[in-house]
């Protein structure tokens, strides 16, 4: 039988990474992400729901996220669905869903986008460097 496990979520981090290391020095980074629904009910209010989603990277990528991400920031991933299961010591029986990132995009940013430069001019002449009939837009 087929089957086919695959999520991807845009969210904001809830905390910042915590990168480890495995006993065999691979690298492995947490942390959460919250995603938002908005929606209107029934009487018409506008309405948001948040989901909280622990997410775990392994690898280079797993030092990528933990170098440029922190809590606040926008991040789209891309992964598989793991559901864990353990017992706690005093013999209560947990579970959880977490993601297994396999790709990531950064989105957003802290400040806006740098502004476009004009094109360079000639030191001598103070005129452009390139002839209009030369640009190709």
């Amino acid at each position: 039988m087929a089957s086919y496990n695959k999520i991807i979520l845009l969210g904001n981090l809830t905390r910042d990474p915590a990168l480890s290391y495995l006993p065999s020095q691979t690298p492995v980074v947490e942390f959460g992400l919250a995603v938002n629904n908005k929606y209107k009910d029934k009487q018409g209010q506008q309405r948001e729901d948040v989901c909280f989603i622990d997410c775990r990277c392994f690898g280079k990528q797993a030092e990528v996220l933990n170098q440029y991400m922190k809590k606040g920031r926008q991040l789209l991933v891309e992964g598989r669905l793991d559901f864990d299961q353990w017992e706690t010591p005093d013999g209560q029986k947990r579970s959880k869903h977490r993601v297994f990132i396999q790709n990531f995009q950064f989105l957003g940013g802290e400040t806006e986008a740098a502004p476009r430069t004009a094109p360079p001019t000639s030191p001598a002449s103070g005129q452009d460097a390139y002839p209009k009939d030369d640009i190709p837009f």
